[in-house]
């Protein structure tokens, strides 16, 4: 293991990053550790990260030259994304990620796919517009009435639900079957899944609120 760390993590990808959502971010997670190239990222943003993990093809010879040796950690696997190498080499009770959505489609939905593939690590990937985690098996989250909440599973899953719009009860999601988007909070929300292939999307916005319901939450799944 790379990081660890008894508080949550803020996690820089090599995507544009808004200053506003670093600075919530670090308030979440003031210890900062960046993939690669998002490095640069951070540099630019006037942080300086603990750490740096990936295969380095994407961080600049005037970004390494700022780390000392034991900062840069390379792993040079090929078959794993920055993010996934990231994520399997930091414990934390918490993952913020920020910098890996609105660039490229292709890395943003293989930053999707590796939360279902770590799913006892939890993380939030964070966006302008919305934010991102992989539900646990329990989840109760604070949501106002009216919060939109959609669920899009990556595996087929089943669950049940409380304060949403739309119930989940007795539906049998699959990413070519069945999804949950577009509904709504009634006002707090629990949910129980059956699998850990649920993301649950909600507005950027709640972002301290869904950090608080993932710490909260006490089952977890296994690695």
């Amino acid at each position: 293991m790379i990081v660890e760390a008894a508080e949550p993590i803020t996690l820089i990808g090599g995507a544009e990053i808004d200053k506003f959502l670093l600075k919530r971010a670090r308030a979440l997670g003031p210890r900062v550790v960046a993939a690669d190239g998002g490095a640069d990222a951070a540099l630019a943003n006037g942080v300086i990260p603990e750490a740096v993990i990936g295969d380095f093809d994407s961080l600049s010879a005037e970004g390494r030259a700022r780390f000392p040796d034991e900062a840069l950690h390379p792993i040079a696997d090929q078959d794993s994304t920055d993010f996934d190498k990231c994520l399997g080499n930091i414990a934390a009770p918490l993952v913020v990620g920020i910098g890996f959505s609105g660039a490229r489609l292709d890395h943003q939905l293989a930053a999707y796919n590796t939360l279902v593939r770590h799913p006892h690590r939890r993380c939030i990937l964070l966006g302008r517009e919305e934010l991102v985690f992989l539900a646990p098996p329990e989840l109760s989250i604070g949501l106002p009435e009216g919060c939109e909440v959609s669920l899009f599973p990556l595996g087929a899953v089943e669950g049940l639900s409380e304060g949403l719009e739309y119930s989940i009860a007795g539906l049998n999601f699959a990413p070519d079957g069945r999804i949950g988007t577009s509904n709504h909070a009634t006002g707090p929300v629990q949910l129980s899944l059956t699998a850990p292939k649920m993301l649950v999307i909600l507005p950027e916005a709640m972002l301290e609120v869904a950090a608080g319901a993932l710490l909260d939450a006490r089952a977890s799944w296994p690695a």
